[in-house]
């Protein structure tokens, strides 16, 4: 048996060496300059191997039971969390519940490695994976298996169990997880790694992003000098899944609240009804959020129902004073103001347009206008003129239906991927 400085010493030469192999192969190139990001290390205190989302650590001990092909995996699997930003982009659902946060985030890490297919890459066992997942979000994941958790604790004893199966495992024969099965029985100890929430709380999650991006540039140069094939399906892969959902909330959110005083002569009315006594705020609005939705004929009924069910949602949680629906395609061809009551906006509003595709004119009209806007919200398809020119001041977030390849002048962009 070898002693623990000797395990460690042998262990971080595999790691080595799995770096090095895992660096030249065409297949993992994009996501070179990823592993290279950070600090990898081999430790006697970490149980199986974690992230705090840029630097990787790995049990010793752990890694004596895996073979080369499941060190590979490890290694994909740690790595992929830091670049899909698991651990820093998703601090809200780690709060929520952290336990079925670290099941999507690796259900989502462990399709990646399966679709990349390579031989002497695998996942180690009792890994979580199953292809009902492929292509969803961590929290299109997170949703379905928290409602699905639910459902299951109903048709059981009323009791949630927190334990682990009791030695019985959850992959099938096909190496996909059982989830029903693993849900009933949810413990900490079914995911393969263990996810540093609290590390992740100290790292900027902007310049963790700069780092990434630059890393994913310096993957691509050395993908070229490999001569790796740019498949579509594995480069459309390696862009992370953002939920827009997420990201609109956010976006609202960061840009009107936190504007008002709080007093405690009243109480929060929104919070009665769950027995919380808290103080509301002295302004009960937070200015003006306009919404700029493109009717240029290709945003579909679905995703505009959608998107106006995700906004009365938002409305209700920030109160603005007013919402402002510009209706635009080469022009502004007319706006709706709502008001006090965000509930109805779903069923009344009223597109009106339909030519060609301008969206400069959204920020020629807010401007001429002189609209205050906490915040504007572009709501478009992507195909728009290739000289955008937008001067309004107020923070702008792009949702885009369908041309990834659009880059706006200014702002952030998200795109709407379809449901699943």
């Amino acid at each position: 048996m070898l002693t623990k400085n000797r395990s460690l010493e042998v262990q971080t030469e595999r790691l080595t060496r799995a770096h090095n192999f895992l660096l030249r192969n065409p297949k993992v190139s994009m996501l070179s300059g990823i592993i290279l990001l950070g600090k990898s290390s081999v430790e006697e205190n970490v149980p199986t191997a974690y992230t705090d989302g840029l630097n990787k650590r790995y049990g010793a001990a752990f890694m004596e039971k895996l073979d080369d092909a499941e060190l590979n995996g490890l290694i994909m699997h740690e790595n992929g969390h830091v670049f899909y930003r698991h651990v820093t982009h998703h601090k809200r659902l780690f709060k929520q519940d952290q336990r079925i946060t670290n099941v999507a985030a690796d259900f989502v890490v462990n399709d990646m490695i399966v679709r990349l297919d390579i031989k002497e890459v695998k996942l180690p066992p009792g890994a979580l994976w199953n292809m009902m997942f492929r292509d969803w979000s961590l929290v299109q994941v997170y949703d379905y298996l928290k409602k699905r958790k639910q459902e299951l604790d109903k048709q059981g004893d009323g009791q949630q169990s927190n334990g682990s199966p009791g030695g019985e495992t959850l992959n099938k024969e096909d190496g996909q997880t059982d989830v029903d099965k693993l849900l009933k029985n949810l413990g900490d100890d079914h995911t393969l790694d263990e996810h540093d929430f609290e590390a992740g709380k100290e790292i900027d999650e902007k310049e963790l992003g700069e780092k990434i991006d630059r890393a994913l540039r310096q993957g691509g140069i050395l993908a070229g000098i490999l001569g790796a094939k740019k498949d579509r399906s594995i480069e459309e892969l390696l862009e992370p899944k953002v939920d827009w959902r997420e990201v609109l909330r956010d976006f609202v959110t960061a840009n009107t609240i936190g504007k008002d005083e709080y007093s405690w002569r009243k109480f929060n009315r929104r919070m009665l009804a769950n027995d919380m006594y808290l103080p509301s705020t002295i302004s009960e609005t937070v200015g003006e959020v306009v919404v700029a939705i493109d009717t240029s004929g290709s945003i579909g009924g679905a995703e505009l129902s959608a998107f106006a069910a995700e906004l009365v949602s938002i409305c209700d949680a920030v109160t603005p004073e007013k919402v402002r629906v510009v209706w635009w395609d080469t022009k502004v061809h007319g706006e709706q103001i709502f008001q006090g009551n965000y509930t109805g906006i779903a069923t009344m509003l009223k597109p009106v347009g339909g030519g060609g595709t301008r969206v400069s004119c959204v920020s020629e009209y807010l401007i001429s206008k002189a609209v205050h806007a906490e915040c504007v919200v572009v709501f478009t398809d992507g195909f728009v003129e290739s000289n955008v020119q937008w001067a309004h001041t107020a923070p702008l977030l792009w949702l885009v239906t369908q041309n990834k390849r659009f880059q706006p002048p200014a702002g952030k962009k998200v795109l709407m991927e379809k449901e699943v």
